[in-house]
């Protein structure tokens, strides 16, 4: 349970998460409970100032958000100004219940990883939809950019096959990569959007110093 076990956000080398060279931001190790207590290794991370950033656009006005009563499977996600559309892949997780990370390609810079195995779906009543993306070192990954232009108060927007729904960023917290934060797997609770990339120093391959998280919370504008 949350309450009795955490999840480390630890640092890590090589493991569908971490990368060999560039890293992305999280690996999850979840607990055995169905209340959640994975443990976060990462290698990706914060990139340098020299962060590439699409052209602000906006994705959401107040009628594009949809009123969505039931779960169903996330095709993209739009952030204005760091993409209009990331595709979203849900790789499997390893031997040891560490959820995966998009692939270290040209295109898995810029997409985001959905953890099926969490078991919430956007629309879903209670819990939290879990996803990571990467950070490279030369700043050019899409993790990159929500770290420059992802805050508090800012739109999300998450679209499936017809429908679109919205989450307002609630809360945008950066911890140490040893922090334990059970909080980011809660299955129960409020309905979030919880997204996870690592930031901070990059010490090595696949080594970082901080994890930074957003919780969002589904909205109508």
């Amino acid at each position: 349970m949350a309450g009795r076990r955490g999840a480390l956000l630890a640092t890590g080398t090589a493991v569908v998460v971490v990368a060999v060279v560039v890293a992305l931001g999280v690996v999850l190790r979840p607990s055995r409970d169905s209340a959640s207590t994975p443990t976060a290794r990462g290698s990706s991370t914060a990139g340098p100032s020299t962060q590439q950033r699409e052209p602000s656009t906006t994705v959401a006005p107040r009628s594009a958000c949809d009123r969505v009563r039931h779960g169903f499977t996330p095709r993209t996600i739009s952030v204005p100004g760091a993409t209009r559309a990331a595709a979203i892949v849900t790789p499997p997780r390893d031997a040891a219940g560490i959820p995966g990370t998009p692939p270290l390609t040209e295109a898995g810079k810029a997409e985001f990883a959905w953890d099926l195995e969490q078991g919430t779906q956007p629309g879903d009543r209670r819990g939290n939809v879990i996803v990571n993306t990467h950070t490279w070192p030369d700043g050019s990954a899409l993790g990159n950019r929500l770290l420059a232009v992802l805050h508090r108060g800012d739109l999300v927007v998450v679209r499936g096959e017809d429908v679109r729904l919205c989450y307002r960023v609630t809360e945008r917290l950066e911890v140490a990569a040893g922090t334990l934060l059970p909080r980011y797997y809660r299955r129960h609770g409020p309905p979030r959007l919880a997204i996870l990339t690592c930031s901070g120093r990059r010490l090595g391959p696949g080594i970082w110093t901080r994890r930074t998280v957003w919780f969002a919370s589904p909205t109508l504008s």
